[in-house]
């Protein structure tokens, strides 16, 4: 009885292994299971098959490596795994074409001396000179981007703080652009109506007028902008998909307003990743020149360009003063400017309040360099009214990325004086030789093309030369 009994539980052991057998061959585990025990340590045909299996089902891929099975396991247990991101298709067909854009910018780069002339469609000195720091490449590259860039600008939201921004005035570029890429001649050649076609998009709020519709006067509260941003890119977010795509790195915004910067910061994605393209380019205060965008602060008074600015005297007309200032007492930059020069030097007039007899417009007509002191942010809208004037600028900022640096040399036409020189500044352009002012002088009217508005907007002018800044960080080049 004993004997029989332990037949008894030897027979039903092994049913209960065959059954085990069966149930494993039957889903499909069985031979996926032999096939990993019996693989040798560094076999890849089972280490793809775990891959194949764990990707399948979970939407994961592991990290490639020629390490045993057994540690492919522990990887799992532990989730040390890299979700799985699949690129759409459209991608690929738009990287293919930035990345034939990039060869031929390099070949341009590497091909033609920094000196060179290119005869452009409009003009053939168009980019000439040493103000370009690779005129060959940066001509290259625009052609490129007249040819490829497609921007897809969200059309959610309503006036006026979307799709609309000041037109005059001192935020005068921040509405310009929105209006140009939106309705204009220009933009209407870069800017599609498909998203899928599109390789950066744009978000047409301004921040200007959140300020006059959202701020509180006095509060210095500025939470509604930063409430008002991050609403808006969690709204795009959700109904579209390409932020979540890219992680906003393909978006950019635009904003003139000193509050920018901190209205970008209502959400972080859009902060750290993101293109800013901001006037207060301030790298003290989060600006990024590898991902953000300097803009040129133009104030146009009434919406139109001052008519004695419009054509400037002949080259040869004697400027009588050295430099010239007039500018409110604002910033940690312009006292220490006023302290040493206000009525010290009348080689050097500088004003706070310039004196109603006096036009302000004249005397950067009249002399040879214009300084261009930072007031409470960096940017300071005197810069372009220099260029303007064709008056040297003389650059005294902290922290601050000029506009279009990737391209422009602006030692080429502009002096930059280091802020503990201000004491010492007569002496310091009075070093710069007659011969090398010329050739500064040159370079201003050289440059004075690409911070022009103009509607329509034209080849290599101020809206174009935004536009390629936003080019060249979608496709990640440097021209110099």
């Amino acid at each position: 009885m004993e004997i029989n009994h332990g037949k008894l539980v030897s027979v039903l052991s092994c049913l209960c292994a065959a059954s085990i057998v069966i149930v494993c061959i039957v889903s499909g585990h069985y031979s996926q299971s032999i096939k990993l025990l019996t693989s040798e340590p560094g076999n890849s045909a089972a280490i793809s098959e775990l891959q194949a299996k764990v990707t399948a089902s979970h939407e994961i891929r592991a990290v490639f490596s020629s390490q045993p099975p057994a540690i492919y396991f522990n990887r799992l247990r532990n989730n040390t795994f890299f979700r799985k991101i699949k690129k759409p298709r459209r991608y690929q067909g738009l990287e293919e074409g930035l990345a034939r854009a990039r060869a031929s910018i390099r070949k341009a780069f590497s091909s033609l001396n920094q000196s060179s002339a290119i005869d452009g469609e409009d003009n053939n000195e168009v980019l000439t000179g040493d103000v370009y720091r690779n005129p060959g490449a940066f001509y290259q590259s625009y052609v490129e981007m007249e040819k490829r860039l497609k921007v897809y600008v969200y059309e959610e939201g309503e006036v006026p703080i979307m799709h609309d921004g000041p037109c005059k005035d001192i935020y005068t570029i921040e509405g310009r652009f929105i209006h140009e890429i939106e309705h204009g001649g220009g933009g209407g050649k870069f800017r599609t109506r498909d998203p899928q076609r599109a390789h950066v998009y744009f978000m047409p709020f301004s921040v200007t007028w959140m300020v006059k519709y959202l701020y509180k006067p006095l509060s210095y509260n500025l939470s509604p902008l930063r409430q008002f941003v991050s609403d808006y890119v969690s709204f795009i977010s959700t109904k579209y998909p390409f932020w979540n795509t890219t992680q906003g790195a393909d978006h950019f915004m635009l904003a003139c307003h000193d509050w920018g910067p901190h209205a970008s910061r209502g959400h972080p994605v859009l902060y750290n990743t993101s293109i800013r393209v901001l006037c207060n380019a301030n790298t003290s205060e989060g600006f990024k020149p590898q991902k953000d965008v300097s803009l040129p602060e133009i104030h146009l008074y009434g919406g139109n360009l001052n008519p004695k600015l419009l054509s400037p005297p002949p080259p040869t007309t004697p400027r009588p003063f050295l430099a010239f200032f007039a500018g409110g007492l604002h910033g940690p930059i312009r006292p220490i400017l006023l302290n040493h020069w206000m009525g010290r030097d009348p080689d050097l007039p500088v004003f706070e309040y310039l004196p109603k007899e006096m036009d302000y417009y004249s005397l950067m007509l009249q002399s040879k360099y214009c300084l261009c002191p930072s007031g409470h942010e960096v940017a300071s809208p005197r810069i372009v009214e220099a260029i303007y004037s064709e008056c040297v600028p003389v650059i005294l900022s902290d922290h601050y990325v000029l506009p279009f640096s990737d391209v422009l040399r602006w030692e080429a036409f502009s002096v930059m004086v280091d802020v503990s020189e201000i004491p010492r500044l007569k002496e310091v352009l009075m070093a710069v030789s007659e011969e090398k002012y010329k050739r500064l002088k040159e370079g201003v009217r050289a440059v004075r093309k690409h911070f022009e508005l103009n509607q329509p907007a034209k080849r290599f002018d101020v809206f174009h030369m935004i536009l390629h800044s936003v080019w060249l960080r979608r496709i990640n080049l440097r021209l110099g």
